[in-house]
This record gives structure tokens, C-alpha cells and sequence, in this order.
């Protein structure tokens, strides 16, 4: 175990919620930097630890060897402060149970950051029973496949996964399988500033089969209202399905993107079906998601910027980004950066976009 100082995190700070716990976890194990957390979430109507959380921080811990403790004693829901010593015993396979909705996506996000420092590991399988593949302010594994993912990969980290089984909030009920394969060298750095040329916008809507029950063609009404919006503001091609799934909770799903010739990836994000939202309104939102990106030439939506902030801050050479907004996510990773490393950044206004860059 290392010897280091602890590095002291408030985690009321930014937008005092979650992220802050789980980029803490995983740039401590990164950065080989003991941390301990104090004021967990305290500004939220329940403080402390909630149990997707404590999932998250307890599978980081038992994969790499690292030590998680409460200040008073065993980590449990509620706690308020905590400490995590980070360590590198890295197993190649770990298997997690998850018995509420919670997103599979926040729970690999400090285990995808820490992944950076795995070299000597040749590949991680994460499997996992249980969960939610989409979920509210989450982003659905869609997204991280289609989007994440494919960024990650050209800077030289590559992570799959397959999805058994989907989940939907409130049962989840999920069954995933993850695989990370650490970057053997040096990360590239990215410099995203132009959005480029698009020639095609994808699509990918998932829908639970009791909604294929209904007769009420929800999911060509979705891709019929987005090809119609699309259309209606673009000459650009698109190539929109649907797919109906096995799933224990009602639920629909879905995320646009597309690929330009700069190697950027944007993307409308993961929308969620609702009782109160008709197909034909959810395929607008949807659209009008992806298209305010096109529109204003901007190479890294709103989901990605903060994803990709960890990535860049552990290489070394400087990286580019231009977005359309600074999200409290982004600001959050960001001030981290800062706090584990001292590397300097700067964001500049322009017109209708910030750059971020990391020196």
C-alpha cells in the first residue's frame, strides 16, 4: 500500500452529487493517489452514500486491491466520509450483482478511468447481472458503445460490451458483459475543434416487448418522426433502427449519432421514453438534440466533453476541445485534473462554443 499523503476532497463541491465520488475513486487508483472524502453528497436531501455508489466504489476497490473504508468503521449507505487507498493487484475477471436499476454506465465510469493505468494487464471481463442499460441522467450503454467508446478507441483505449439483457428502470434486471483492454502505449492525445462533414446520422431505438404488445407501432412512429425532423433541417442520409428486447420493466430507449470526417462523434445523447411524451415528440427531442450540434459545428456534445476530460488529462501532451456548453460534469473533472495533477487549463469563449484546453 502506498505511503502517500491523503489528497482531501469535498465532496459537496461542483454539483455535490455522485461524479464527484466516482472520478475521485478512479483518478485516485490513475494517479496512484490516496484520497479522502468528506461531506458526501451533503447538500442533497439524502446525504451520504447511496447504493448505486457504494456498488461502484466497492467494485473499483475489490478489482484493483485498493482499500475502501469509512472513517468510522465499514463503508455502507449513508456514509459521509470515506478514504480510498488505491492499489494495482488488478484481477482480469470480476463479476457484480446489482439488484436495483442502477446505471451500468456510472458504474464502469471510475473503473474505465482507472483502466488507463492497467498496462501490465492484458485484458479486464466485467460481468455483470442486474442494472439498468438506460436510466435518467445516465448515459445508456448504446451511447457509450456508439459514441464513448469509439473516442476512447482512437486515443488507444478499447472497451466493449455485450448486452444480454436489457434493463429499465424501476426492476433493471440487466445482464452485461464488459471488456476493457488497457492501452499498452502512450495515449494519443485528442484535438477535436472541427466538427467536419457529416454524410450520415444513425440511430438505435430500444424498446421493452410489452410495448411491441400494444399494437400502437411505437417504434416506427419514433423512427418516422425523426427521419421527418432530420429531413426537415439536413440533406443528410440517415440510417435509423428499432428493436424490440426482452426486458423485466416497461421501458424505451434511444440515442442518434454520427460520424464526421475530423473523427468527431456527436451524438443527441440517451433520451427516455415517458407516459407524458408521444413517439412522434421523443423522435423531435431526439433530433433537435443532435442537430443544435450540427448546426453550431461543434465536435463534442454535451455527454461526451465531461467523459473525455480524464482521458486527456493523463496524457501528457496537450489535447483540444470545442463544445457547445461547459456542463457542471465538465467543470467537476476539470477542478479534479487540477487537485491529482496541477496541470493547468484554460476555457475560452467564442461566438457560439467554448474550447477547453488542457496544457
Amino acid at each position: 500500500m502506498n505511503k502517500l499523503k491523503y489528497l482531501e476532497i469535498d465532496g459537496a463541491f461542483g454539483e455535490g452529487g455522485g461524479s464527484i465520488l466516482r472520478l475521485s475513486a478512479g483518478f485516485s487508483v490513475l494517479f496512484n493517489q490516496p484520497v479522502r472524502i468528506k461531506n458526501i453528497r451533503a447538500n442533497r436531501p439524502k446525504p451520504g452514500l447511496r447504493l448505486q455508489h457504494l456498488i461502484g466504489l466497492q467494485t473499483l476497490a475489490n478489482l484493483t486491491g485498493s482499500k475502501l473504508k469509512a472513517l468510522d468503521g465499514e463503508c455502507k449507505i449513508g456514509t459521509r466520509d470515506l478514504i480510498f487507498k488505491p492499489n494495482l493487484n488488478i484481477q482480469d475477471k470480476i463479476k457484480i450483482n446489482v439488484n436495483t436499476a442502477a446505471s451500468i454506465g456510472l458504474l464502469l465510469q471510475p473503473i474505465q478511468i482507472a483502466s488507463l493505468n492497467f498496462m501490465k494487464t492484458a485484458q479486464i471481463e466485467i460481468i455483470i447481472n442486474g442494472g439498468g442499460t438506460f436510466g435518467k441522467w445516465a448515459p445508456s450503454l448504446n451511447y457509450l458503445m456508439n459514441v464513448t467508446y469509439q473516442i476512447f478507441k482512437k486515443s488507444g483505449l478499447s472497451i466493449s460490451i455485450d448486452i444480454n439483457k436489457y434493463g429499465f428502470y424501476p426492476k433493471g434486471g440487466a445482464s452485461t458483459k464488459c471488456t476493457i483492454f488497457p492501452p499498452k502505449v502512450m495515449l494519443k492525445p485528442l484535438n477535436l475543434k472541427e466538427l467536419g462533414t457529416i454524410d450520415l446520422i444513425q440511430g438505435e431505438i430500444i424498446l421493452s416487448n410489452q410495448l411491441k404488445q400494444s399494437g400502437r407501432n411505437i417504434g416506427e412512429r419514433i423512427k418516422k418522426s425523426i427521419n421527418l425532423e432530420l429531413k426537415n433541417h439536413l440533406k443528410i442520409e440517415t440510417d435509423i433502427k428499432y428493436e424490440y428486447v426482452e426486458a423485466t420493466s416497461t421501458g424505451v430507449g434511444l440515442c442518434l449519432w454520427a460520424r464526421s470526417d475530423t473523427g468527431a462523434i456527436i451524438s443527441s445523447g440517451t433520451i427516455l421514453g415517458e407516459r407524458n411524451i408521444t413517439s412522434e415528440k421523443l423522435g423531435k427531442i431526439a433530433s433537435k438534440e443532435i442537430l443544435k450540434y450540427i448546426k453550431n459545428d461543434i465536435p463534442v456534445d454535451n455527454h461526451l466533453s465531461d467523459q473525455l476530460i480524464p482521458l486527456i488529462a493523463y496524457n501528457k501532451e496537450p489535447s483540444s476541445l470545442r463544445v457547445l456548453e461547459i456542463t457542471n460534469h465538465t467543470k467537476t473533472n476539470l477542478e479534479l485534473v487540477n487537485l491529482f495533477t496541477q496541470r493547468s487549463y484554460e476555457i475560452i469563449k467564442e461566438k457560439n462554443s467554448f474550447i477547453i484546453e488542457l496544457n
